[in-house]
């Protein structure tokens, strides 16, 4: 499993306890997790998602591909609404960028996506390449929060002629 914007550290271990003693997690983020994961079966790397190389990285820290990729990713907000949404809807393009180098075919997909016009685009792209996708909101989430999840499964991979999402 592959947690990407894993900072603080919640999501990996709750991915810890589901893929247990035998299973890895690999967690992604620009900030170190402080202090350090002690489940033995997570991994954390220091990297930026927006760039594609930090992939391999993760590749080999896991062994291969993941069958489950969640990214709980968010940026710094500014407060200035235009460079926020600008901000998110980058980081949402590095995450789906990286869905075929890291998912398996036939794996899931678990993300935020904070509403708005950008964001609908790049989760309709998302969908394209899963059997099933579906909006999910956590019973966590604020009240007149943005924030969502597109839950998919069955990553099906990109179409021949498209190469890479």
């Amino acid at each position: 499993m592959v947690d990407l914007g894993c900072w603080p550290g919640g999501w990996l271990q709750v991915a810890a306890k589901e893929v247990g003693p035998r299973g890895i997690v690999v967690g992604l983020d620009l900030a170190e997790i402080d202090p350090p994961m002690t489940e033995q079966n997570v991994a954390t790397l220091v990297g930026d998602l927006e760039e594609i190389q930090v992939c391999e990285r993760v590749l080999e820290r896991l062994g291969g591909r993941a069958n489950v990729l969640i990214s709980d990713a968010a940026p710094k907000l500014t407060g200035i609404r235009t460079v926020d949404r600008a901000n998110e809807e980058r980081l949402l393009e590095a995450v789906e960028a990286m869905i075929p180098l890291l998912l398996r075919p036939g794996g899931d997909f678990l993300a935020k996506i904070l509403e708005g016009p950008e964001a609908q685009l790049v989760d309709r792209r998302i969908r394209g390449h899963f059997k099933t996708a579906k909006t999910v909101k956590t019973k966590a989430t604020r009240k007149g929060s943005r924030e969502r999840y597109v839950l998919a499964r069955d990553y099906r991979g990109p179409a021949p002629e498209e190469g890479p999402l």
